[in-house]
């Protein structure tokens, strides 16, 4: 049965990864290079560096939608009876707590930056903050869900309130983080943001969306049933 879910996960995975890295190589990069060469006058890299590069983040990025789609299985046959929902709002709920605990919670502390930015914290503390972040991501996640199915019987408004206050943790410790890298150029840095942000919202969106699509082409017997689907 596992074995079932992790191929599933594989597949999705491969999916994302190849929307991933074409996405980088096309729209990422370029932007990126366009935006340095705005900014700090540089000229772009040639034509040579330019194929190698996009090569090189296709194969990054199929690499990477694999592993993510491999753990995304197994996470989603571990976690499938506690999901609320049908198997595909499942698919998207756990992209949803991955994308929040490995991107957008480390993020709040240590946002993406580009070249050129030097880091305030040693490299030690930079490491702590990031792992921190990722256990205070995951924590609230998972206590939104609890919060979410606890609260069964209340109207939806107070379900979703019950389940959006966990998030404050990560919030408060982003709050209380110290700076992490030195002011660099603020333009650069919120497009360098904006396209590694969608990226890994792009990642996450066609791995879930995958994902969801083969669980409606090619159904595996639930781990466990606690309910019919959708009771949640």
């Amino acid at each position: 049965m596992l074995a079932g879910y992790a191929t599933r996960g594989l597949k999705a995975g491969a999916a994302a990864g190849a929307a991933f890295g074409a996405y980088v190589a096309l729209v990422g990069n370029p932007l990126v290079r366009h935006a340095e060469a705005v900014t700090t006058g540089h000229a772009h890299v040639g034509e040579a560096g330019t194929l190698l590069g996009s090569a090189t983040s296709v194969a990054a990025g199929s690499l990477w939608g694999l592993l993510a789609g491999l753990c995304f299985g197994v996470a989603y046959y571990l976690a499938e009876p506690a999901l609320p929902g049908g198997a595909e709002a499942r698919s998207y709920l756990l992209a949803a707590a991955g994308f929040v605990t490995l991107a957008g919670a480390p993020w709040l502390v240590l946002p993406p930056q580009p070249a050129g930015v030097e880091p305030i914290l040693g490299a030690d503390t930079r490491l702590a903050w990031y792992g921190g972040m990722i256990v205070a991501g995951g924590l609230a996640c998972g206590l939104a869900l609890a919060a979410y199915k606890r609260t069964r019987g209340t109207r939806r408004a107070s379900r979703l309130a019950a389940a959006a206050a966990p998030f404050a943790l990560p919030l408060g410790l982003a709050a209380v983080a110290p700076a992490t890298a030195s002011a660099g150029d603020p333009a650069l840095a919120a497009v360098y943001r904006g396209v590694v942000g969608l990226g890994q919202v792009l990642l996450w969106g066609t791995l879930a969306a995958t994902h969801a699509w083969l669980c409606r082409r090619s159904p595996l017997a639930p781990t466990v049933q606690e309910g019919p689907a959708g009771a949640d």
